[in-house]
Order: structure tokens, then C-alpha cells, then sequence
């Protein structure tokens, strides 16, 4: 079968898919044969942004198709817009007819494979049947691996939590490195607390499935590069519970997680040479008797304190004891850690806008370069270092959930900050990972958010 997130071959005898900005619409339908331009103006062609209009031949197959490419303010609501093309299209190999700049035909060529998502673990999903011929220029086989590696994250948080647990997500991992040649180990339940993790046992051991610390490695030279993902299978809220409308979607509280193992994939794909680290603290917060509870005072991997004032700011607890984890022995040359950490950056930013920090200049513009190349938003939010003494409860060194409700996503970014040494260049990203309501080459439900920006902004930061 037909993989739908593929190209068709390059030599395939494809059929044209007129790319047609409505400023060129008039001029082109004009220039097309006779039985082409009355049947396209018959069908109101104007190059509007999405439309499209099949071409009939003389047999009444298709010929070809026109799509409209509207204009430059049209194209900039939106992303991946030639994915509505690569849903509605008939079966068959098409090619791109029009001129494209290059990054507008990679970035259609990636909606185009996108477009071939399906979640069909629990039942059958009709995937669309028209296939792309690459564009010349474009980078097929890199392309191939990024929309593989964005299979990965969506499937893993579209899994519901009964199939997604810490041992799944430590499944996938282990599947993930026998593929690509990379070592894991993990640490779990009780060995958490021999080994130093004390708060990601904290925060896991209520559930009947047990917490661990899964460390994946790759590559044996060049820079250092450490991703960290947080692997909430499922969040209650623990004792702090969440009503049951927050609880809805909690199965995507792994999706740092997944979104690190999918960047994972592609870095491993297209054989980066640099040494990989991924570490993801996985866990399930639940309620039980041996809970974590509000006002515990947890002491963590590098010592310090933390007062519980809200367990269901669990996220931040386990991503500490990975980050100290991260930057002990052979320190990273960059370290990034991703997470659905705070409803408070959806609220600033919206579902589509994650934010990131860093303290790295260089850092910050690559990560910027990179999000803006790879049609991957991200928005820079500062280390506020005045909003410190937030987190600063007095009883205990830091406080995982600082009253007022203002701030939210930066005073959780401090938090993590804290457990960074100094001098390690150290991203921090606060995802989404869902996809409200379709999108072109984003169906709803489970998405990656940042994992393209950082693969097309990284390899610059470390020299690669």
C-alpha cells in the first residue's frame, strides 16, 4: 500500500495543477485553449485562495487543475494552504504547474504530505489519493523524514491515555532507537527515588503504572544536543483536581514528549552529525491514597526545595529532576526542554502561537530563523527576572505555583530555569500539541508544535 505521506516518484507521468495567484487569474484563464477557458470561467475561476477547479480533457478525465493561490495578505492568514488541493484531488501522480518560490513550493510540498495524515489505529480512515511529483529544488527525501517524524508526535498524542501510559511512551522510544541504531535505558517506580529522581517519583506514584525516566542517546561525535519532553501520560490534576471539562484532553499532556521523539526521528533520519540526548520524564498523575499532596515540600535532584502549592502544576516537578539530569557529567551544548506546561500561554498566544525563553541571543534568533524557514511559529517571551522572587515562597526554595495567577508561563519558565546550570544554552517551549478544528495539512487532534523550527534553526546555533 501506498504510503500517503510520500511523494510519487519524480519521472511520474503526472498530471498539471495550475498554482494561480488571483492578480495573474484573468490573464491566465484567457491564455488557455478554448474548451479549457470557458469551462474555467463557467466555473467562476478567479484564483481566490483554495478554490479549485478540475480541467477536463477531451475523454472526460481530467486534464489538470487550476487552484487558486490568491494574494500575498490572503497566503499570510494562513499555512500549508496547497494541502486543500492534496485532499480534494483525484487518485493519480500531479505536479506543481506555476511559478513557486522556492520556500513557497517547499512548504506546499510539505503541506501536500501532511495532508496524508490519518489517525487510523481504531478505525479505518480514508487517506487522500493524489500524490505530489517533488517540486525541482526541493529536498524530497528531507521532506519525507519531517513529515515522518510529525506522524510519530500525532500519533502518539492522539493515542488515549488507556494505550498511552509511561510504558508505552517508553515502547515507543525503545522502537524509535532499534530503528535508527540509538541506546535506551530507563529508570522506573522506586528506582526513581535510589537514583535521584525524587520528584518525578513523587508526581508518578499514585498511579498503578508505574513513573520512569526514559534516556535515549545517539550519535558518538560532534556537538551536544539535549531534548527533554514532558510525558504526562494523563493529568487528573492529582488532589488539586481539574473539573472534567479541563480533564477532556489531558491525553496530550505528553505532548513534549512526543514532540521530542518526533524531532528525534528526523534528526536520526537525516543523520545530523551531532550527539542526541533525549530525556523524558513519564509519568501518570493520578489520585490515590500515596498522592503527592498541596503543601508538600519536595526536595529535588539538585537539592533544592520546592513547596507543592498546586499538584496540578506536576508538569514543571518532573521536567526539574530531567533538566538536572541533563546537565550533570558531559554538559549540552544546547539543551531544550518542550512541554504543554501552562494553559496561561494559550491565553496570551492562542492554541496556534507557542512561546519559547531563552537567555541566548543566538539561541533565540536561530530558533526565530527557523520557526520563520520552516513555516513552524514560535513567539519569544522573556526570563523576567524581576517576577524571581514569584516563585519564592520564603518556607521552602521555590514554589511549583506561584498565587495571583498572573505570569503563569514565565514564572513556570523560571521555575525551570533554576535547574539549568549556568553557561548551558537552555530553550524552553510551552506547547499546545492539539489542533483545535482543521486546518490545510492539520486535521484536529494531536499535532507537533516547534520540532520544525528547531530542526531548521539548530544545526546553524551549533555549527553543523
Amino acid at each position: 500500500m501506498t504510503d500517503p505521506m510520500t511523494f510519487a516518484p519524480a519521472g511520474a507521468d503526472a498530471l498539471p495543477l495550475h498554482v494561480v495567484p488571483a492578480e495573474e487569474a484573468e490573464a491566465w484563464v484567457a491564455a488557455q485553449p478554448d474548451a479549457h477557458r470557458a469551462w474555467l470561467r463557467a466555473q467562476g475561476f478567479s484564483g481566490r485562495l483554495g478554490s479549485l477547479v478540475l480541467i477536463p480533457g477531451p475523454d472526460g478525465s481530467p486534464a489538470g487543475a487550476a487552484f487558486g493561490w490568491g494574494d500575498a495578505a490572503a497566503r499570510a492568514r494562513g499555512r500549508f494552504h496547497l494541502a486543500k488541493a492534496a485532499e480534494t484531488l483525484p487518485e493519480g501522480p500531479w505536479r506543481i504547474a506555476g511559478a513557486l518560490e522556492p520556500a513557497e513550493a517547499e512548504e506546499a510540498a510539505l503541506g501536500w504530505l501532511l495532508a496524508g495524515y490519518r489517525f487510523d489505529r481504531y478505525r479505518a480512515q480514508g487517506a487522500p489519493k493524489a500524490r505530489l511529483v517533488p517540486p525541482r529544488g526541493v529536498d524530497a527525501r528531507r521532506l519525507e523524514t519531517i513529515a515522518a517524524g510529525e506522524r510519530l508526535t500525532r500519533d502518539l498524542i492522539n493515542t488515549p491515555a488507556a494505550d498511552m501510559g509511561p510504558a508505552e511512551i517508553e515502547a515507543a522510544a525503545v522502537d524509535l532507537a532499534a530503528a535508527f541504531g540509538a541506546t535506551v535505558r530507563a529508570i522506573r517506580g522506586d528506582d526513581l527515588l535510589a537514583q535521584g529522581f525524587p520528584m518525578i517519583h513523587a508526581v508518578g506514584r499514585a498511579s498503578g503504572r508505574a513513573p520512569r525516566l526514559i534516556d535515549l542517546a545517539w550519535g558518538d561525535a560532534g556537538p551536544r544536543l539535549t531534548l527533554v519532553g514532558k510525558g504526562v501520560a494523563f493529568d487528573t490534576g492529582g488532589l488539586d483536581l481539574k473539573p472534567a471539562a479541563a480533564m477532556g484532553l489531558m491525553k496530550k499532556d505528553m505532548g513534549g514528549a512526543a514532540t521530542v521523539l518526533g524531532l528525534a526521528r528526523m534528526i536520526m533520519g537525516l543523520g545530523l552529525p551531532l550527539r542526541l540526548r533525549v530525556l523524558i520524564p513519564a509519568v501518570e498523575n493520578a489520585v490515590a491514597g500515596n498522592a503527592f499532596r498541596p503543601q508538600d515540600i519536595l526536595t529535588s535532584r539538585k537539592g533544592l526545595t520546592v513547596e507543592v502549592n498546586n499538584t496540578d502544576a506536576e508538569g514543571r516537578l518532573i521536567l526539574a529532576d530531567a533538566l538536572a539530569h541533563a546537565c550533570e557529567g558531559d554538559r549540552p551544548d544546547c539543551l531544550v526542554s518542550v512541554a504543554t506546561l501552562t494553559g496561561a500561554a494559550r491565553t496570551a498566544l492562542g492554541p496556534d502561537l507557542p512561546p519559547f525563553f531563552t537567555d541566548d541571543q543566538r539561541l533565540a534568533s536561530a530558533i526565530e530563523v527557523g520557526a520563520e524557514r520552516a513555516r513552524d511559529p514560535l513567539w519569544r517571551m522573556p526570563f523576567w527576572d524581576p517576577y524571581e522572587e514569584l516563585i519564592e515562597p520564603g518556607i521552602a526554595d521555590l514554589d511549583n505555583a506561584p498565587s495571583g495567577g498572573m505570569a503563569g508561563a514565565i514564572t513556570a519558565a523560571l521555575f525551570l530555569r533554576r535547574f539549568v546550570e549556568p553557561g548551558v544554552p537552555y530553550a524552553h517551549l510551552d506547547i499546545y500539541a492539539w489542533q483545535p478544528k482543521a486546518a490545510p495539512g492539520r486535521p484536529k487532534g494531536g499535532v507537533g508544535q516547534g520540532a520544525r523550527a528547531l530542526l531548521a534553526g539548530l544545526p546553524g546555533f551549533l555549527g553543523i
